[in-house]
């Protein structure tokens, strides 16, 4: 018997669903109307599909879905903005205290 067995749904882990318009759409807004972005790349994990994290100068920042690593290159290519990876290069002090900021200013 298989009482213990899952399903899995066609194209990965339940629950992931690939980039949609939507997410590019997002994407692009913000490297528009932010100054000094930067990508990062996040690799894909068991819980989820590749994401790009975007960063502003002053710190703000915003993650989407995108379709894998050579569709974020392709996105920060396309955008005229750098791309780093997470794995190699960490993520940026300025978003660690952009959240120290929302975090004093919401108490």
């Amino acid at each position: 018997m298989a009482w213990f067995r899952r399903r899995r749904q066609s194209g990965g882990s339940p629950g992931d669903r690939p980039a949609d318009r939507a997410d590019l759409e997002h994407l692009e807004q913000f490297v528009r109307t932010r100054r000094g972005v930067e990508a990062y790349l996040e690799p894909r994990t068991t819980v989820t599909e590749t994401t790009i994290l975007l960063v502003a100068s002053d710190g703000e920042w915003t993650r989407r879905r995108i379709d894998g690593p050579e569709g974020a290159r392709r996105f920060a290519h396309r955008m005229a903005i750098p791309i780093y990876d997470v794995a190699l290069m960490g993520y940026p002090k300025r978003m660690r205290d952009y959240n120290e900021r929302r975090k004093k200013a919401q108490s």
